[in-house]
């Protein structure tokens, strides 16, 4: 149709350049999920009618899913999540705006409420399917944008955090002297350096299920054996997709609130100002966590991944690799905290229903992205990571540059953040886990007692 037909992960990566410089901007630019379910899920007439125009810039969407009172329980009050169909509509005079909304942040990109009245719209897809299928198939897409957004407010709030403490003098010397100002900076960078890792792994993981899913619409022209082979590594990364895709939301949205926060913090009394621009990003940062799916959304759908055993099968696969020193210390804290996250997981489905599974869904998930975050910066701490032989590449050490090329250079920031990355989440894979083993429900027993009546007046 015209496009540019790049990989998600390089559109993931374009749109954290633009959230960087604006995150209200990528709103309009990144969220580009409705030409992506026409063209995944339209007959071919409304695809010619719209495509070209999404492709050239000169048309732009927007996606009306929400109604009063329902939220995110998007089939509340109507005849069920089956019951509901999707539709494409243009612009025109019967489609109002009733009212822009006063937002906390993202103010170039506005937010309404539209009124259709008897507008003209055409079927997207099957009647019944709009919700379960083609609006959760839009929203995946807009979950990676999202987190994509996230670590662009992120990186640009830690570089004005990273200025100024540069800049900043306070005794006679700058303030990134002090220890308690460095810890914090160098959490702030190992953050975005996690969630952006998570990120893209997710974008690969995606990207290799949709070229999976063109080779098979080909399927009468492959042989037997390949389109079997084919169709088991799509369901393989579709299950992985299911899993990493609101991981990589959650993570990275709650990361660039953090970071947005501390930036604040870095720069003190001038940071809650409007000369700098971290008031700003902690503003744009806040809304991250909330729209397309709360962080405790994201969490409902991602502890599933971690509870049936896809968790555990993506880190059996990574502990395939082979390690050199320095770094082989640290493949043993991950082998050791996958034991300990799969012991959990046992005690938690061998419960009753799934309400304990919901209450430490948010342990669950976290110690499994930590165990994934650790595996991918291993990989990235050395030159070739190979699975099941040995290493004649050592990686760089030192961090001097002297006399080792830039690829090298990296190469040992590498082996410093992850060796820092998981010493630090090894310890706390192990409390989140003995937090779970626990069996605590006090949150659900004690609710009243802690919580007390509601409030009246």
């Amino acid at each position: 149709f015209g496009g540019l037909n790049c990989p998600n992960l390089l559109y993931t990566m374009s749109n954290e350049i633009v959230s960087r410089a604006d995150a209200a901007l990528m709103n309009i630019y990144g969220l580009q999920g409705i030409a992506e379910t026409i063209n995944a899920f339209a007959d071919e007439a409304i695809k010619q009618e719209y495509l070209p125009g999404f492709a050239e810039g000169k048309l732009t969407g927007a996606m009306v899913l929400t109604e009063p009172d329902a939220g995110s329980d998007l089939q509340a009050d109507r005849s069920g999540g089956l019951g509901l169909s999707l539709f494409v509509c243009d612009r025109g005079p019967t489609v109002k705006v009733r009212r822009l909304e006063n937002k906390l942040g993202i103010h170039g990109s506005p937010t309404c409420e539209l009124f259709f009245n008897h507008t003209p719209c055409k079927l997207i897809g099957e009647r019944q399917r709009g919700l379960v299928t083609y609006v959760m198939s839009l929203m995946n897409g807009a979950r990676v944008g999202i987190a994509a957004q996230s670590l662009g407010i992120a990186e640009a709030a830690f570089r004005v955090a990273r200025d100024y403490a540069a800049s900043r003098k306070q005794f006679g010397m700058a303030i990134e002297a002090f220890p308690a100002v460095r810890d914090l900076l160098v959490e702030m960078k190992i953050d975005i350096e996690a969630a952006r890792s998570l990120t893209y792994e997710t974008c690969f993981v995606v990207d290799n299920e949709n070229g999976i899913l063109r080779k098979l619409e080909f399927e009468e022209q492959l042989d037997k054996d390949v389109k079997k082979e084919l169709k088991n590594q799509e369901k393989k990364y579709k299950r992985l997709s299911a899993m990493l895709t609101p991981m990589s939301k959650y993570y990275a949205s709650e990361m660039c609130n953090r970071v947005a926060y501390d930036a604040i913090q870095v720069l003190g009394g001038s940071g809650y100002m409007k000369d700098y621009p971290v008031e700003r990003y902690a503003r744009d940062a806040r809304i991250t966590t909330i729209y397309e799916g709360t962080s405790q959304l994201q969490i409902i759908a991602a502890v599933r991944g971690v509870c049936n055993g896809t968790a555990e099968k993506y880190l059996l696969e990574q502990e395939e690799y082979a390690y050199p020193e320095p770094v082989t210390e640290l493949a043993e804290l991950l082998k050791q905290g996958r034991a300990e996250l799969v012991e959990t997981v046992a005690f938690v489905k061998n419960q009753p229903g799934t309400e304990y599974m919901d209450l430490q869904g948010r342990k669950l998930v976290d110690a499994a992205i930590m165990l994934i975050v650790g595996h991918l910066f291993l990989q990235q701490s050395v030159a070739e990571p190979r699975r099941q032989d040995a290493f004649t590449t050592q990686p760089a050490q030192g961090g001097n540059g002297d006399g080792v090329d830039g690829y090298h250079k990296v190469q040992a920031h590498k082996v410093v953040v992850a060796r820092r990355y998981i010493r630090d989440h090894a310890a706390r894979v192990t409390m989140l886990c003995r937090q779970i083993l626990r069996g605590d429900r006090s949150s659900m027993t004690d609710y009243d007692v802690v919580v007390g009546p509601v409030p009246v007046g």
